[in-house]
């Protein structure tokens, strides 16, 4: 866990979403629980903190109002840490109609998760004999913020990218310019897991409107625009897009004290044009932790183009009881959740040691 005590601040945040701290996680829909989770806990080293499911509403429209879905639709879900400061929330969704094909890198709901690793060679010798797919060639790395970016398959097609540790140079010019970049904790020893894993680098995803996406994370999220690749000082990296890629605008927002979000406009290729159900193979969203989410979903309230699904409400039953949380539907086609948790206090801590990354102290603005 990423130490606050002298990068964090007691000023609550007064640009963007109201008392933000971070991303809380970041959510995927896959064909098999199971698969994903042992993908991401023993090849990634990751830590299954809870399960819980099914999570239904058999008669009645709770899964429609609260999370988008038909109301016949059934889920399981797991939150697995994944290094000091991100979680990944899997969904195994059953419904009717659900889509089963992932959105491709051109199409609108495309997204990648994108991570760091401390030695690129050994982490690649990892995944090839786990039987993770490689994709394209290595590509000579060129233009700002510079670094080789490897492209992989999960087994089930989710689309990640490593890189290795970041040279000092660019590492320094990257946080300059406000760009989140994982480095090792003072007690990295054997903390990486068996990839060597430095932490979560962000998520990139394919949206419709770059120009609107762009603005609703800096004007309603309170996000800060890193890079622009319509911006003279920022180079056409070959190695940044996935193979089959358009290479098309692309936009990097630092999101909080420990995230990236990479936004890039959809192709003229797209297959879909149309973002992926929360039900659907594919499907994602993305959750920040507020200390207030009442607050913070008055503010989304009156954001053009915001729904909410529903009222925010707290689980009170099961592995994280406690929590409340909120979805919201944004025109730019990425749902996003609201969830403030009172962690040291949830359930599933008495049944395992593992415990979610939490922001701590950090704040939206800080920037460790």
């Amino acid at each position: 866990m990423l130490s606050a005590a002298a990068t964090s601040s007691s000023t609550p945040v007064l640009t963007g979403l109201p008392t933000a701290r971070a991303v809380d996680h970041y959510a995927f829909t896959v064909p098999d629980l199971k698969q994903a989770v042992a993908f991401f806990t023993d090849v990634f080293g990751g830590e299954l903190c809870y399960q819980e499911g099914p999570v239904e509403d058999p008669s009645g429209d709770w899964m429609t109002r609260k999370l988008g879905v038909h109301p016949q639709a059934r889920a399981h879900v797991a939150l697995v840490r994944l290094g000091p400061y991100s979680n990944l929330e899997l969904f195994e969704y059953t419904a009717p109609g659900q889509v089963t094909t992932a959105p491709g890198p051109n199409d609108v709901g495309g997204h990648y998760l994108s991570l760091r690793v401390a030695d690129l060679e050994a982490a690649e010798e990892r995944l090839r004999a786990a039987d993770v797919v490689r994709l394209g060639p290595t590509a000579a790395p060129d233009g700002r913020f510079a670094e080789e970016r490897r492209w992989f398959l999960s087994p089930w097609g989710m689309m990640l990218a490593l890189c290795g540790p970041a040279r000092p140079e660019p590492r320094d010019e990257a946080r300059a310019a406000g760009r989140f970049v994982p480095d090792p904790p003072a007690d990295a020893a054997g903390r990486g897991g068996p990839l060597g894993l430095l932490g979560v680098d962000g998520v990139g995803y394919t949206v419709a409107d770059l120009d609107a996406a762009t603005a609703f994370f800096t004007d309603v999220l309170g996000a800060d625009l890193v890079e622009d690749t319509g911006d003279a000082t920022s180079a056409d990296r070959a190695g940044h897009w996935p193979p089959g890629a358009e290479r098309t605008r692309r936009v990097v927002l630092r999101t909080g004290p420990t995230a990236n979000c990479e936004l890039s406009q959809c192709g003229t290729g797209a297959r879909h044009r149309r973002p992926p159900r929360n039900s659907d193979i594919g499907g994602h969203h993305l959750a920040f932790y507020v200390d207030d989410v009442d607050a913070a979903a008055e503010h989304l309230r009156r954001q053009p183009g915001v729904t909410l699904m529903g009222e925010p409400e707290t689980i009170t039953a099961g592995p994280i009881a406690g929590d409340r949380w909120l979805y919201f539907a944004t025109a730019i086609g990425i749902q996003m959740e609201l969830i403030n948790m009172p962690d040291g206090l949830l359930p599933y801590e008495a049944q395992t040691t593992a415990r979610r990354a939490t922001p701590g102290r950090l704040r939206w603005h800080d920037r460790p």
